[in-house]
């Protein structure tokens, strides 16, 4: 049996190039990056090499380039980093939870957070943003892409507002990253976040745009790693995986890759889509491998298990909430009631996607929702 692969906002695999590029760094090329010795200037190298590769993914300055362990570590060091008591803090409701319990971790420390909820189709209005706007408010945090539908959202609309108020703006970028061109001069940003393993690197690294001269406190304290924004000794091996990993994303981005996935993901989706019962979540722009929807009388995690022994490995929403029995909180911004957010699936297809993939899908998903609404009480009711 054929496994599919349809999880990639949850994590993507190591190309082979990356891995090659990183393969040095674990045994031959060790060194520590802050060693003057020949080994450690060897590992410095590679370091700043990777630099200049994430300075132009991100259109920024090498110098504003910092390495960390990922996302998450990106999304705490904007909020915590820059965020004091009697601050006024704006984010959204759909932001991931590396954002959403930073603020709330910050409102018990005595800043106040408003929470800004999406239209119905997904996306953030640029002027409720601006309605929210106070004159304490000193920081604006809004995702480029959500994680579970794919819908991008207007942050250079919402990087002009921010910068007509004088307010600090950061992007939490990990699901835009290698799908969406990055500019941040365009985004008009003062911080964006990246992780690795979402654009074919490897687990446990990341990069933050910090612009120069924003005052964001570190959240690591200890050596002047980082030009002193992030204390530890480099992750050189992840470091020049993340590296190769932005060159390529470039590519990728250049070549027509992206299109080719949009056009497998609009085949996936029109095909889902004429099972009786079915609709997208996010009828607006998306990230071109996303589609996310909701399959009537329908368990959504029981219908991830159907697939996952059909071969097609899909998610019911974001990675670090596989665990829970909660709808999804995105979902349930965009004003789905709880039944048809726990009957929503995301399909989110990798770049290396083939329309053999497309075709195995599509085959064995119209197979389980049917057997899975044969047993429905619901679905038994009607028909009887």
């Amino acid at each position: 049996m054929p496994r599919v692969y349809m999880d990639a906002n949850a994590t993507t695999p190591l190309l082979p190039q990356v891995m090659e590029a990183m393969r040095p760094y674990w045994m031959e090329q060790f060194g520590n990056a802050s060693s003057i010795h020949r080994q450690g200037q060897q590992a410095r190298t590679a370091v700043d090499h990777a630099r200049e590769s994430l300075a132009e993914l991100f259109n920024c300055r090498e110098a504003e380039v910092v390495f960390n362990s990922g996302g998450t570590e990106g999304d705490n060091t904007a909020i915590f980093g820059l965020l004091r008591p009697g601050d006024h803090f704006i984010t959204t409701s759909i932001e991931h939870s590396a954002v959403l319990q930073a603020a709330e971790r910050m409102a018990d420390r005595g800043v106040e957070v408003t929470f800004v909820p999406p239209l119905a189709n997904g996306l953030i209005d640029p002027q409720t943003i601006r309605n929210a706007i106070r004159p304490h408010t000193r920081l604006i945090s809004v995702m480029l892409a959500n994680n579970e539908t794919g819908v991008v959202q207007p942050v250079e609309e919402i990087g002009k507002i921010s910068a007509e108020a004088g307010v600090f703006f950061h992007i939490d970028a990990v699901q835009g990253a290698g799908k969406i061109p990055l500019d941040v001069r365009r985004f008009g940003c003062h911080l964006l976040s990246i992780s690795a393993h979402k654009i074919y690197g490897p687990k446990g690294v990341g990069a933050t745009y910090i612009r120069r001269g924003t005052p964001v406190q570190p959240l690591l304290i200890g050596g002047s790693h980082e030009r002193r924004q992030r204390a530890g000794t480099e992750n050189v091996p992840g470091i020049v995986g993340l590296g190769k990993a932005a060159d390529l994303a470039l590519e990728s981005l250049a070549d027509g890759t992206m299109d080719q996935v949009a056009a497998l993901r609009d085949r996936l989706e029109a095909g889902i889509l004429a099972i009786a019962g079915t609709g997208v979540n996010g009828e607006a722009p998306r990230t071109a491998n996303t589609t996310n929807i909701r399959f009537d009388q329908v368990e959504g995690e029981a219908l991830v298990i159907a697939l996952d022994l059909k071969g097609v490995a899909v998610s019911g929403g974001s990675a670090c909430h596989s665990g829970a029995t909660e709808p999804s909180h995105v979902l349930m911004a965009m004003g789905l009631d709880k039944n048809a957010a726990r009957a929503s699936l995301r399909f989110s297809l990798l770049k290396t996607a083939t329309g053999a993939d497309v075709d195995h899908a599509l085959k064995v998903v119209p197979e389980a929702v049917e057997h899975l609404r044969a047993l429905s009480p619901v679905a038994a009711g009607t028909a009887g």
